[in-house]
C-alpha cells in the first residue's frame, strides 16, 4: 500500500480437518487458520479459501509444476482469485529469507500472469521487526518452537518480544523475525484494518511436542476501531550504506574522453573449449538473412552442441548476448527464452555493441558439466532489494565446484516499482549496490573480475571513482585493478550503465584472480580461457585457442586511461 498498490481481496490456505492446528508443511502457517475468516470483516475485502490437499512432493529449492505438490493448491487458489476479479496484477509475499516458498510463489505468479511483491525480501531483520514494531500493527506470537521461547511467550506482541527476540538473536542465533521457524504469529490490528480489530475472548495454550514447542488455540471476536487507513511504513532508502557515502563523495565532471566508434578491425571466430568440469562456446554467430533467422540459428547451433557433449540448456550457467540493434532486443530475447523454460535460466549479459556488418548477434556461453553443482538465484518477485529479473535469466549463477559466481549485468532499476532511475551518478553507484546485494545474497563475497559498460566515455571516471571508492568502503583493496570500463552502443532499457563479473566464496574454495593485461601483449596459456575487449584499432596481433571477443566503442582502465584492448584471463 505504501507504494501505492491497491488492495483487492485476501486468500488463504488452510489445512483438512485434524485434532491438531498445525500442518507438517513446507510451505503455509496452518496454526491460527480458523480466525482467518474474521480478517474479511476487519478489512472489509472479500475472502478467498481453499483445502490444503497436496504435500510437500517437490523438495527442491527450484520448483517446477508437480502434481499433488501443495505448491498447486496455491495455484488454484489465485486461479480462483483470477476467475472473481480479473483485475488483480499482484499478489503479497511476506518471505524474508525463504527461497523455498519465494520461488513457488513466484512460480504460481509466472504461470498466472502475476507479480509477486516481496517488500520484506532481504531485509535486516532487527531492522524490519523494528519497523514493524514502530507501525500501527498489533501481532502477537501464537505458536513458539525454539530455544529461549516457551510458553509464557505465547500472545505476547512483537513490541513486547522485540528486546527478547534481540537477545536470543545476540546469544544463539535465533532469527529476530523468526525465519528459522522460531515462532508464528497473528495479527489483531493493522493500518488496512478499516471496519474493527480483533480482540481475544478465550485461550488455550497447547504443548505440540515434548519439545519447547507450543501454540495458542484462541476464540476472537471482532470489535470496532476508532480509525484506521493509513500505512505509515517506514520505506528503506534507495541506496543503502555505503553507497548512500559513496553517492555523496562522487565527484561531478568527468575527463570527457572522446568515443572511439570505428568498426572492429579483423575478425574472429567460434571456438569452444573444456577446462576441468566447464565447456565454453564462444562467439557463436550467423550469417542468415534476418536477425530473427540468425537468432534461431544461433541457438540451434548451441543445442547441437548441447546434444553431441549429453548436455542439455540447464547445463548452461552464464551466456554474453551481444546485439547491433537494441531495438531488435525484444525479438531475439524471445527465440533465446525459448531454449531456456526450465527454473535457474543462465546468469546473463547484454549488451549492443559494433558486431560486423549484416552481423545481427553473437552468443557466448559457459557450462556446466553436472547441474548438480549448480546453484542460483532466480528473483522474480519486486523489492527493496534489487531488481527482479526482467528476462529469461538469473540473478546470479554460482558453480559449487569452483564457487564462482557469475552475476549477471546489473543496470540502475529501482527495485521496489522497476522504473529506471534518471540521474547518471546515481545510475553508477545504484547498479554496483544491486551487484554487491546479489554478490551477499549468494555468499559469493570476494570480486575475481568487474566489467562495466557505459554508453558515454564521459562516464568512465565516474565509474572509476565509484568503483575505488567501493573497493576501499568493503576493504577489497587486492581488488582494485580488478575492472575494464567498456564503452557500448547502447543497454536495456535505455540505461547508461551496466555492472557484471564474477566473483567467488573463497572461505570454501582455492580460487585465483582474473589476469588482465591492456593493450600488451599476454602469453596465452592452452588450459585457459580469455576475454577480450577490443575497440575499433583492431585486434591483438595473436589470439588463443579459447577466447570470447566483445568488440566495443572503448576500453578503459580503473584509472580512465583509456586503452586499444584488454585481455582478461577468466578464473
Amino acid at each position: 500500500m505504501a507504494n501505492g498498490h491497491e488492495l483487492v481481496c485476501l486468500a488463504n490456505l488452510y489445512p483438512p480437518p485434524s485434532d491438531s492446528h498445525e500442518l507438517d508443511s513446507f510451505m503455509y502457517q496452518t496454526v491460527g487458520f480458523d480466525i482467518v475468516p474474521y480478517y474479511a470483516d476487519c478489512t472489509g475485502k472479500p475472502l478467498y479459501r481453499r483445502l490444503i490437499s497436496g504435500t510437500s512432493h517437490n523438495q527442491r529449492l527450484e520448483y517446477e509444476q508437480t502434481e499433488n505438490d501443495e505448491t498447486e493448491d496455491l495455484y488454484e487458489l489465485l486461479k480462483l482469485v483470477k476467475e472473481h476479479h480479473p483485475d488483480v496484477e499482484a499478489v503479497s509475499v511476506g518471505a524474508i529469507l525463504s527461497s523455498y516458498q519465494r520461488t513457488r510463489v513466484e512460480d504460481v505468479c509466472s504461470r498466472l500472469g502475476l507479480t509477486a511483491l516481496a517488500y520484506l525480501w532481504q531485509r535486516d531483520q532487527e531492522q524490519l521487526m523494528g519497523e514493524m514494531c514502530a507501525s500501527e500493527m498489533e501481532a502477537r506470537l501464537i505458536k513458539v518452537a525454539a530455544i529461549g521461547l516457551n510458553d509464557r511467550h505465547l500472545g505476547l506482541t512483537l513490541q513486547e518480544m522485540y528486546p527478547v527476540l534481540v537477545d536470543l538473536n545476540r546469544k544463539y542465533g535465533v532469527h529476530v523475525c523468526g525465519e528459522g521457524g522460531e515462532f508464528e504469529t497473528l495479527v489483531f490490528d493493522a493500518p488496512f484494518f478499516t471496519k474493527g480489530r480483533l480482540r481475544i475472548v478465550h485461550q488455550e495454550t497447547v504443548r505440540h511436542t515434548n519439545d519447547e514447542v507450543w501454540y495458542l488455540k484462541l476464540k476472537v471476536e471482532v470489535v470496532e476501531k476508532q480509525c484506521g487507513g493509513r500505512c505509515n511504513v517506514v520505506q528503506p532508502p534507495l541506496l543503502h550504506e555505503p553507497f548512500k557515502q559513496i553517492r555523496e563523495q562522487l565527484k561531478h565532471g568527468s575527463r570527457g574522453a572522446s568515443k572511439a566508434v570505428a568498426q572492429l578491425v579483423g575478425s574472429w571466430h567460434q571456438n569452444s573449449s573444456y577446462s576441468g568440469t566447464i565447456f565454453r562456446l564462444s562467439n557463436i554467430t550467423s550469417t542468415l538473412p534476418t536477425a530473427e533467422q540468425q537468432m534461431a540459428h544461433i541457438m540451434s547451433q548451441l543445442e547441437e552442441y548441447l546434444d553431441n557433449h549429453n548436455l542439455d540448456p540447464t547445463n548452461v550457467i552464464f551466456s554474453s548476448l551481444l546485439v547491433s540493434d537494441m531495438s531488435k532486443f525484444g525479438l531475439l530475447n524471445s527465440i533465446y527464452q525459448s531454449t531456456f523454460t526450465h527454473p535457474l535460466p543462465p546468469a546473463r549479459v547484454c549488451v549492443e555493441t559494433n558486431l560486423p556488418e549484416n552481423c545481427f548477434a553473437q552468443l557466448s556461453v559457459e557450462i556446466i558439466q553436472n547441474t548438480h553443482f549448480k546453484k542460483g538465484l532466480h528473483v522474480q518477485g519486486r523489492s527493496y532489494w534489487a531488481p527482479s529479473n526482467i528476462g529469461p535469466y538469473s540473478q546470479s549463477i554460482t558453480d559449487t565446484c569452483t564457487y564462482m559466481a557469475h552475476i549477471s549485468g546489473q543496470i540502475p532499476l529501482i527495485p521496489r516499482d522497476m522504473s529506471v532511475c534518471k540521474d547518471v551518478l546515481t545510475q553508477a553507484v545504484l547498479a554496483l549496490q544491486h551487484f554487491e546485494h546479489v554478490k551477499e545474497a549468494v555468499g559469493s563475497k570476494t570480486v575475481l573480475f568487474m566489467c562495466c559498460f557505459v554508453t558515454d566515455a564521459s562516464l568512465v571516471d565516474v565509474v572509476g571513482n565509484t568503483y575505488r571508492l567501493y573497493t576501499k568502503a568493503s576493504r577489497d583493496l587486492d581488488h582494485v585493478q580488478q575492472l575494464v570500463t567498456a564503452v557500448v552502443s547502447a543497454l536495456p532499457r535505455g540505461v547508461d550503465v551496466e555492472w557484471t563479473g564474477v566473483s567467488v566464496n573463497e572461505a570454501v574454495g582455492d580460487y585465483e584472480h582474473a589476469e588482465i593485461a591492456f593493450d600488451t601483449e599476454m602469453e596465452y596459456s592452452a588450459d585457459k580461457h580469455y576475454r577480450i575487449y577490443c575497440d575499433g584499432r583492431g585486434l591483438p596481433a595473436a589470439l588463443p585457442s579459447s577466447y570470447e571477443l566483445v568488440p566495443v566503442r572503448g576500453v578503459f582502465d580503473v584509472t580512465g586511461g583509456q586503452r586499444r584492448c584488454a585481455v582478461v584471463q577468466m578464473p
